[in-house]
């Protein structure tokens, strides 16, 4: 039933023009496929018949469609922009955009059309075009041997699908961009807080696996896709990057503001000069900050939860308010550091000693030998064994009770 329900929403989450604004065409001199325009077949598309670093291709899908795809390269460019538009258009209408953006980003740019849109075959449904992106993704692999450490993802609206599903499987891309992008399609139409089985593009679950740098482009004044799905997304990323919220912007407009491109640049560059090796470097840095902010962090040898990190010279842990179960021997080693070896807070913790520093008085515990020596000392001499108290074994109990014992 599921199923079903989903292939009924898919018939009205799609709207390809029609007719497609474009046809293919095959060149006479040297067989090379080229576009021209729908209305007449004679004529190219304007600057694309005699764009010498354009490239039309057919790409075929697992499903059995054949795609079709425009590949712009760019000389100076050092990433690659995979570009998957939104639903009431196909690529004769993008044409000019993608030119733009190939030349003010200085990038290469692959952009296709859904099976059904243009003159792709097929008809367009959600695992039609996850399986139309995979296949660009391969013949870009395979065509021009861009790897995934330097592809830049790019959704635009239902766009945002596709852009998400191959985000989530690959782990070292370069960035990810989503343009006025969904939570979901059911929650384009109303406002529900659960996902429901027969709901597509279930963006909302992807963002989650996404594991590089997502920038969220969205208008406030969107009536189409809500702002709040473009703000949601941004706060679910693992890695979000500044967004760009731009203010009165609608649903096709935003390329118009001249923050849309400024903001993008920006994005672009530093997406260029963020190396595997600087992306190494923070996701370490950000797991030592996590591993010596948390209290009570597992123990490397006995996984209980006993140890805490207070010195970031010291490489042994330091068991502090510990109980008697929860203490480790083998983990917790003396040390001279007293910046890692503190007293305990209360008087109660009865575990064995880990972290135990010379006491105030040279009589008393000059080092500790006994498991239990915590509060107490191995000398029977200190007194300490009797009351128990820390405070009479460091020569610190001045409450005139007369506990404070001789070493």
């Amino acid at each position: 039933m599921g199923c079903m329900v989903s292939q009924l929403a898919s018939k009205f989450a799609f709207f390809p023009p029609s007719p497609p604004t474009y046809q293919l065409k095959k060149r006479e001199d040297d067989g090379k496929l080229t576009v021209v325009s729908t209305a007449s077949p004679a004529v190219a598309i304007p600057n694309a018949g005699d764009d010498s670093s354009l490239d039309v291709l057919l790409v075929d899908t697992k499903h059995g469609n054949k795609i079709v795809a425009f590949y712009l390269r760019n000389p100076y460019a050092r990433l690659t922009l995979l570009y998957s538009h939104g639903n009431a258009a196909d690529l004769g209408q993008l044409y000019d955009l993608f030119v733009q953006l190939k030349v003010n980003l200085r990038v290469n740019l692959m952009g296709y059309d859904y099976s059904g849109y243009g003159a792709s075959t097929g008809k367009p449904s959600e695992s039609s075009t996850y399986a139309d992106i995979e296949a660009i993704y391969e013949c870009l692999e395979s065509e021009y041997g861009v790897s995934q450490e330097d592809v830049i993802l790019y959704g635009q609206s239902v766009g945002s699908g596709p852009t998400l599903h191959l985000a989530a499987k690959l782990p070292r891309l370069r960035g990810v961009v989503l343009h006025s992008g969904i939570l979901s399609g059911l929650r384009v139409l109303c406002h529900v807080n659960f996902t429901f089985c027969f709901d597509i593009y279930k963006n909302i679950n992807k963002i989650k696996k996404v594991k590089c740098p997502v920038l969220v482009i969205h208008g406030t004044e969107d009536d189409v896709v809500n702002w709040l799905h473009g703000n949601r997304l941004w706060k679910m990323a693992r890695e979000s990057y500044d967004p760009l919220w731009i203010k009165g912007g609608g649903h096709c407009n935003l390329e118009l503001y001249p923050d849309y491109i400024r903001h993008l640049c920006k994005f672009i560059q530093e997406m260029e000069s963020l190396t595997t090796e600087k992306r190494l470097k923070k996701i370490r840095q950000n797991v030592n900050l996590q591993s010596r902010s948390n209290i009570g962090s597992c123990c490397t040898c006995c996984g209980e939860r006993c140890c805490t990190f207070t010195c970031p010279e010291c490489t042994y842990c330091c068991c502090v308010n510990i109980s008697w179960s929860l203490n480790c021997p083998e983990c917790c080693k003396p040390r001279n550091c007293r910046k890692c070896c503190r007293l305990p807070k209360f008087s109660n913790c009865f575990g064995p000693c880990c972290c135990c520093i010379k006491c105030s008085r040279p009589s008393c515990c000059v080092k500790c030998s006994m498991p239990s020596c915590y509060p107490t000392c191995a000398r029977p001499s200190c007194g300490c064994m009797g009351c128990f108290c820390w405070q009479c074994c460091v020569g610190k109990h001045n409450d005139g009770t007369n506990r404070k014992q001789n070493g």
